[in-house]
């Protein structure tokens, strides 16, 4: 059955195509076509996953559990769930219009791009379907050298120095957790998770108590640097200013932010409590420091950027809350801001291909000249800020009603965020899209969106509103998977074999 297979192909199909990609002849939109093809081909298995998954069911499915190695035990174990479910799908998604926006920017070393572009694909996609924490861990760390690579070789200006500041600080958390690991194994004989949350709910009392918490910390730490939580988040800036906008769309959040969720919460619940004001404030901290210097910025990759960081930590909030409506917000709103800020960036890119600069002063009317990028922006900026009816809402709306009972005085002041949020997007609009066009925008005489950068956008647009206005399509797969991470007891993990 595909079922017994399906992890296993959209997590090393796109490996496979990179292997073909470094084949190819360097002629014409060859390795540009087929690359798109195996993002699609990617696409359409992971759609396999919500066709065939089993709503309300406990557990991970789609599983394939096999040994690996016999010494030390490391298992090739594939699974699942509703948290994963969806990440999946937007890697997935994500991939093809990458591609389609990478089209025209990227002219030179294509081969070499798009083959890092496919290594990148299996390691995000690996991440989220392992269950096994070795094999886990090198997904997590071969998302990092794609990523580095391809800054330090297109960046604008200080490519190389985005890259080893992006490389410096995930990858020395990382070594923290990779003792974390080796320490649980120590302790249990097993990486296997399913296994590792069952030892730890059943028999928490066997692990020296300080010790247990501070491998929970060392997961933390480089969780959170990945998301990235401030103030972990000083690589973000330059990494979004540098990198091209395939790998900006997916840098940052998804890979950090479920981490979170499946191993500090799933191991760790009692430590994760322990820790969870202090994560409390930092998030609000975070939302409020994002918007506010994303409200001075003079440029415009750098303006999204600290948008994001206000944006993710409303994810931490709505994690570190404990409610089963504040989790299913943070689940969404991943999910949301890697649409909404992927096409906020695929925008970006089109400008810049026109304009050459992502800086604001620049700019001013250019929606008289571009009235279709304009309206596709200022729909996005919209979801972005959380208008009803769009995407953006739902998650905020489902993390501040989830954390307010608890935290009445930090939820207070993070509403304050979704205000400013509207202040620096609103006024970007303000001025790159109307008023009195500026010298640039006048001078040079540009087209507006083309029919590959339409079909680049529409999917996403199309996304934004339903799922505005149909929520549950979603929530209905998270809902089951984070209502036994806000349970108060441990619970142990489940496999549903289909």
């Amino acid at each position: 059955m595909l079922n017994d297979s399906i992890l296993t192909l959209t997590t090393f199909v796109p490996a496979a195509g990179a292997v073909v990609v470094a084949l190819l002849p360097r002629r014409g939109s060859i390795i540009q076509w087929f690359a798109l093809g195996v993002a699609l081909i990617t696409f359409g298995l992971t759609l396999h996953l919500p066709f065939h998954y089993l709503y309300g069911h406990p557990g991970f499915q789609f599983e394939v559990d096999l040994p690996w190695i016999a010494n030390p035990a490391i298992r090739y174990h594939l699974g699942v769930d509703g948290i994963s479910l969806w990440l999946v799908v937007l890697t997935g998604f994500l991939a093809p219009l990458g591609v389609l926006a990478s089209w025209k920017t990227v002219q030179h070393r294509t081969k070499e791009y798009y083959f890092f572009f496919l290594i990148q694909q299996t390691a995000m996609i690996g991440v989220f379907v392992a269950l096994d924490m070795f094999l886990y861990y090198a997904f997590w760390e071969l998302t990092l050298v794609p990523m580095a690579i391809l800054i330090s070789m297109y960046g604008r200006d200080r490519g190389t120095e985005a890259a080893i500041k992006f490389f410096l600080y995930t990858f020395l958390p990382s070594a923290l957790l990779l003792v974390g690991i080796v320490w649980l194994y120590t302790r249990t004989g097993t990486f296997d998770f399913v296994r590792l949350q069952a030892i730890l709910a059943q028999d928490p009392s066997s692990f020296p108590p300080r010790a247990l918490f501070l491998v929970s910390l060392a997961f933390l730490v480089a969780f959170a640097v990945k998301v990235p939580v401030f103030p972990l988040h000083g690589w973000l800036g330059d990494v979004f200013s540098e990198a091209p906008t395939a790998m900006a769309m997916v840098v940052a959040g998804k890979l950090g932010l479920y981490s979170i969720l499946r191993y500090n919460l799933g191991l760790f619940p009692a430590q994760a409590r322990q820790v969870a004001p202090v994560m409390v404030a930092l998030a609000v901290i975070g939302i409020l420091y994002g918007a506010l210097v994303a409200l001075v910025q003079k440029d415009m990759k750098r303006l999204v950027a600290f948008s994001t960081v206000s944006s993710l930590s409303f994810c931490i909030l709505g994690i570190f809350c404990f409610a089963v409506s504040g989790l299913d917000g943070a689940v969404y709103q991943i999910l949301n801001e890697g649409i909404t800020v992927g096409a906020l960036l695929i925008l970006l890119g089109f400008m810049y291909e026109r304009y050459g600069t992502y800086e604001i002063a620049t700019y001013g009317g250019l929606a008289k000249r571009m009235p279709s990028l304009a309206t596709l922006f200022v729909i996005t900026s919209l979801a972005l800020i959380g208008l009803p009816l769009l995407n953006g809402f739902v998650g905020e709306f489902l993390i501040l009603s989830g954390s307010f009972p608890g935290h009445v005085a930090w939820v207070s002041a993070a509403a304050l965020g979704v205000i400013l949020s509207a202040a620096y997007m609103l006024w970007l609009i303000q001025r790159v899209f109307y008023g009195t066009q500026s010298g640039m925008v006048t001078d040079l005489n540009v087209a507006d969106m083309n029919a590959r950068e339409n079909i680049a956008v529409w999917p996403m647009v199309v996304l934004m509103l339903v799922m505005g206005v149909a929520s549950p399509l979603w929530i209905r797969a998270i809902d089951g998977a984070v209502v036994k991470l806000a349970s108060p007891a441990p619970v142990t993990g489940m496999a549903v074999n289909q």
